[in-house]
């Protein structure tokens, strides 16, 4: 059964290889031995989604790091800017998966930093709009090719097109959940 497991880890002989010696494949195959009727094959997915979302929240982004922002914040920033409009706490909290709480803490940050700009509704003082200013827009412009790199730092071991084959995949995951899992929860 663990054989099975290891062929359908990867499309060709490395990929299989490769998925074999990675923690989630010992972990799965630990279980197999544990209860051999059991398929354990969602775990080999799921486990390895977690781990590496694990890994990459664990890991520093230096170039964010360099300009002192958080990864969250820079999420914010990026959203503002990528949207070209205002948008109020709760649609950024929406747009980041974020709580209201963590986008106002953030927020606040960002503001006093001169990043972000709020504005109160003219017809409901209780709301506020907030946009980049001309400071967070320059810095998100300048950091943004920086971080990029990074990131395809990171992933430099994965050829390019296993790279869009591994995006399609997650995106198709990422459809059925948003679309699911509201329905799975207790």
């Amino acid at each position: 059964m663990a054989e099975d497991a290891k062929d359908t880890a990867g499309a060709d002989s490395a990929g299989a290889a490769a998925c074999a010696d990675d923690t989630v494949a010992r972990v799965v195959r630990e279980w197999q031995r544990v209860h051999p009727g059991i398929d354990t094959s969602p775990m080999a997915v799921i486990g390895r989604v977690n781990r590496c979302s694990a890994l990459l929240q664990q890991a520093t982004d230096a170039p964010l790091v360099r300009e002192g922002l958080t990864r969250p914040e820079f999420d914010i920033l990026g959203t503002l800017r990528r949207t070209g409009r205002e948008l109020t706490p709760g649609q950024l909290a929406r747009e980041t998966f974020a709580s209201g709480a963590a986008v106002t803490k953030r927020l606040r940050v960002l503001e006093q930093r001169g990043l972000v700009a709020r504005r109160p509704d003219v017809r409901d003082r209780r709301v506020a709009h907030l946009s980049l200013t001309e400071e967070g827009r320059a810095l998100i412009d300048r950091i943004l090719p920086d971080q990029l790199g990074y990131e395809s730092a990171l992933l430099a071991g994965v050829a390019p097109e296993r790279q869009a084959a591994l995006a399609e995949t997650l995106g198709e995951l990422l459809v059925l959940l948003e679309g699911r899992l509201g329905g799975l929860q207790p």
